[in-house]
């Protein structure tokens, strides 16, 4: 058991991070929409029913769509696209051994390269079309959530309706997406600029700390 943390420390300590900010956000998000009911003559709900309303479903996915959308854009753009002295970044004057072609006779290599063919082409890519499935499911749920939310404040306020494909073109939808896609592009971009100058002793997310500005990547 032991051993099980060990080797697993870092992905756990973001989980509990994640479970526990999400057990906040429910908590905190009730009571801010019974307060909003309450305010506009709205039924008020359990905590188990918010977690099926729109409000939730909303605030929830908004920001795990763009999560994953910067996260797939990063895999992505950082195949072919470089920056000089940082540690997220191949380096642009050599091959990375990231960009050899994968032996299926490699000692302990994952079956689908060992399958070869249609498999070990899919799982060549298979984190990058990870992300954007993921991505692609949040965007549809958060589209869902902040549609029905807009037509409960809608029928609050005795306006009509609109329809979820109608809604799509709301100004209000585009806005919870933006504002929270440039934020993941600015700590993408901060951390890439900033790993250029600056040293953390011990993170593999950081160059060496004696290694020069002009270093790149993060061995």
């Amino acid at each position: 058991m032991k051993k099980f943390f060990k080797h697993n420390g870092l992905s756990l300590a973001f989980l509990i991070f994640f479970i526990v900010s999400l057990i906040a956000q429910s908590v905190t998000g009730l009571k801010e929409y019974n307060d909003g009911m309450e305010k506009d003559g709205g039924r008020q709900v359990t905590l188990t029913q918010y977690l099926s309303t729109g409000h939730f479903i909303e605030s929830t996915f908004e920001n795990w769509e763009s999560e994953f959308l910067q996260m797939g854009m990063f895999v992505i753009l950082s195949v072919f696209l470089f920056q000089k002295g940082s540690s997220e970044s191949k380096d642009p004057d050599k091959k990375e051994e990231v960009d050899r072609d994968p032996n299926p006779r490699r000692r302990n290599a994952p079956w689908p390269v060992r399958k070869s063919g249609f498999i070990s082409g899919v799982y060549k890519y298979s984190l990058s079309i990870a992300f954007f499935l993921l991505f692609l499911l949040s965007f549809i749920l958060h589209w869902y959530g902040s549609w029905d939310a807009y037509n409960e404040e809608q029928l609050l306020n005795n306006q009509p309706p609109r329809s979820a494909l109608a809604y799509l073109a709301n100004n209000r939808f585009w806005f919870e997406s933006f504002q929270n896609w440039q934020s993941e592009f600015l700590s993408v971009f901060a951390i890439i600029f900033l790993s250029i100058y600056l040293r953390h002793k011990g993170s593999p997310q950081s160059k060496p700390v004696d290694a020069a500005n002009s270093e790149t990547g993060a061995s």
